[in-house]
């Protein structure tokens, strides 16, 4: 065990540019925020940056590769990645900590020891004087196995070629949603009907204590900017929710601007603020998802959302939304085999994710011997049954 202080070249956080918020450009430097960081995923959505002046002021938190950064407040405290190269060079602000490694340690496996500790990071942050706040004291106070740099270098290749993977199922998968809008876009200038002519809004609602942490999708599990859907941190406790099917699209109705838009692959449950579209025409699906996933949608929706702090959309007045009523069939084949193709990346990513989150803790305490692990057998066939 060793000391994280003694083994980090530097250990420190951001600060706030002059001005706060009003000083963010669209151009410039990248300043990075707790958003932008997810366990072991940097998030460029919603990135802000700071033109060079600012960013010069803000010199001695100049993020360097490989990097590891930490959130020390709020709901996201403990969350902790490394900044890709082509992010670099880039500032962070007060919410996050450079953790940058010393001679002793590889960085990924630095990243690595922060991720199989979070559930000591989350008890240490909610014991302090600001409640869910790391101190940069509590961070160097902590404690981590330290093998030889032989043992970190190997730990680090097995968590990397499984990220590695992580990343181009995403790289594809976005690839797939561009291909999607674009065949929708196709049919922009035929809009001879409404959203209501192709689909219905569902409205079947059974007790709470249908849900499953496996299929129940909430506005939080749903990710920003289309990014699909991750596994919801809490279920219901009361009420009622809606029950979707295979084929359904699911939309967060809280905050349209999020763009937070799921095609469901099989049945569950999903919270009352996201709306449940369904094809009139099961066959027209994928088209309906196409349809919905176009920026233009959900402008449409901001504009007769109500409400300012948290605006919602009127649900009679998107399905007016103007939409050519169906596509041909050569497009609905080529949408449907998309749509698929991307619901089975995701499946693999999930498979992937728990790998991953199975084989830290055994690899980091040294239960399971790096060298007998063969880096080949993590392939697509091999994670079959994962």
């Amino acid at each position: 065990m060793t000391r994280l202080g003694d083994v980090c070249e530097k250990i420190g956080s951001g600060a706030t540019p002059r001005g706060g918020k009003e000083a963010y450009k669209d151009a410039g430097i990248p300043i990075i925020r707790s958003q932008n960081i997810h366990d072991w995923v940097f998030q460029p959505d919603g990135l802000a940056f700071l033109d060079d002046e600012q960013a010069e002021s803000l010199s001695n938190v100049e993020v360097r590769s490989n990097d590891v950064l930490l959130n020390i407040t709020g709901d996201s405290v403990a969350r902790a990645c490394i900044v890709p190269s082509e992010r670099i060079p880039a500032r962070v602000n007060q919410h996050v900590a450079i953790v940058r490694a010393g001679k002793e340690i590889n960085p990924t496996y630095l990243l690595a020891s922060l991720q199989s500790k979070k559930t000591m990071l989350l008890s240490i942050a909610s014991s302090g004087a600001t409640r869910n706040a790391l101190t940069k004291r509590m961070i160097e106070n902590l404690d981590i196995d330290l093998p030889s740099r032989e043992i970190q270098d190997s730990i680090a290749q097995v968590l990397d070629s499984i990220q590695y993977k992580i990343t181009l199922n995403n790289r594809l998968n976005d690839y797939l949603a561009n291909l999607c809008e674009t065949i929708a876009s196709r049919y922009c200038n035929d809009r001879n009907s409404r959203l209501r002519d192709i689909c219905y809004q569902v409205a079947d609602h059974v007790d709470y204590d249908n849900a499953n942490q496996e299929t129940y999708v909430s506005t939080e599990s749903l990710m920003q900017n289309k990014g699909g859907r991750q596994l919801a941190s809490s279920l219901p406790t009361t009420g009622k929710i809606t029950r979707y099917k295979a084929g359904d699209t699911l939309i967060s109705n809280i905050r349209p601007y999020f763009k937070k838009i799921w095609y469901a692959p099989f049945e569950g449950t999903c919270s009352g603020d996201v709306i449940v579209f369904r094809a009139n025409d099961p066959s027209n699906a994928p088209y309906l998802h196409a349809c919905l996933r176009q920026d233009s949608f959900f402008d449409y929706v901001m504009q007769g959302a109500k409400g300012t702090k948290m605006p919602r959309g009127d649900k009679k007045q998107m399905m007016e939304f103007k939409v050519a009523s169906s596509c041909s069939a050569e497009d609905l084949i080529l949408l449907d085999s998309v749509i698929k193709q991307r619901s089975d990346n995701d499946s693999e990513i999930t498979k992937l994710q728990k790998l991953r989150d199975t084989l830290l803790p055994k690899l980091m305490s040294g239960e399971i011997d790096v060298s007998k692990i063969d880096l080949t057998q993590l392939t697509n066939n091999h994670l079959a049954d994962c």
